[in-house]
């Protein structure tokens, strides 16, 4: 449906996007995620047809967004991060002029309107004024205007911005639904939403794609995060050297592959140790339990924490930044 091909755009001597080559399948629901100023909304507006690559070609659905832009317009509806809304129009008049931008005339109209409506869950405010509804609803009307012509690319531009907790739910309930006939972009800076909605995450940095996959698949790329263990000296014990017994398993940690060790006081006698390993891959739990018993302390807690797509986002910036 999409293709980006060594795309690069410059605003003067600034560079926005640098030689961004991206290939997007039919059906696919995928998150453009990016720190603010990485260039994710420079590369949304030109694969919408809104500005021109300075180099590099953008198709969709094989036609050029430069050398063929009314017919790549026709394919694509595009959400805003700011809603263009007239507030002082109705629901459904709004979307009737809408319509009428896009060239829909007559029964076609009347269809378009009502198909969009019906998706966007709108009936019951359809003749209430745009300015006298929420935020959630006027994001719906938005979404609504972007698909009454039934395009098959839909273009969403931190579509949950400014929503409450509700209202962002039922945004992304709504993007799933609409994502069973159509390709959808989501282009957004919150890292929870884009991993419950999309099926495949692309992270840009300073203008460069730096990480492209499934979520599950760049998590796993982080390997199982830090080991978490919670351990207490057993009564009486001491070391050889008249150290504690904590201590001389805090000294083993290093050679067992960490390359670092956080501790911190747990109560009731207890400390808590966050055990980051050198090789992102490597489960340290075993080693970990071997040493802690064998040092003669209880262990209340040993676990391996999840890696999220946090880090895999904090890897891409700081691989950006060195």
């Amino acid at each position: 449906m999409i293709h980006l091909r060594h795309v690069t755009k410059r605003y003067g001597p600034v560079t926005a996007v640098a030689d961004a080559s991206l290939s997007i399948g039919r059906g696919e629901v995928v998150g453009l995620l990016g720190p603010n100023g990485a260039g994710k909304t420079t590369t949304i507006r030109m694969t919408a047809g809104l500005m021109p690559p300075t180099r590099g070609s953008i198709e969709i659905d094989g036609h050029d967004t430069v050398d063929d832009s009314a017919k790549a317009r026709r394919l694509i509806g595009y959400l805003p991060e700011s809603t263009p809304l007239y507030t002082e129009m109705r629901v459904q008049d709004y979307l009737r002029f809408r319509g009428s931008l896009c060239g829909l005339r007559g029964r076609g109209a009347r269809e378009g309107v009502d198909r969009a409506i019906d998706r966007c869950s709108l009936g019951e405010v359809r003749r209430r004024r745009v300015g006298h509804l929420s935020k959630g609803y006027r994001q719906r009307v938005g979404l609504a205007g972007a698909l009454l012509h039934d395009p098959p690319l839909l273009i969403l531009d931190e579509p949950s911005s400014g929503l409450d907790p509700t209202q962002i739910r039922e945004v992304r309930s709504l993007i799933r639904d609409l994502s069973t006939d159509r390709t959808v972009i989501v282009s957004s800076h919150v890292l929870p939403e884009v991993e419950l909605t999309c099926d495949r995450v692309v992270i840009i940095a300073r203008g460069k794609i730096r990480a492209d996959g499934a979520p599950a698949d760049l998590v796993a790329t982080q390997g199982g995060g830090a080991h978490v263990i919670e351990v207490k000296p057993n009564a009486g014990e001491a070391s050889a050297s008249g150290g504690t017994k904590l201590g001389d398993f805090e000294g083993r940690l290093k050679q067992l592959g960490a390359s670092s060790v956080t501790t911190s006081n747990a109560g009731d006698g207890w400390t808590r140790l966050r055990v980051v390993a050198a090789k992102k891959d490597q489960d340290l739990r075993l080693g970990l339990a071997r040493a802690a018993t064998g040092e003669g302390l209880s262990i209340r807690e040993l676990t391996r924490e999840r890696a999220s797509l946090e880090q895999v986002f904090l890897s891409a910036i700081e691989e950006e930044g060195s």
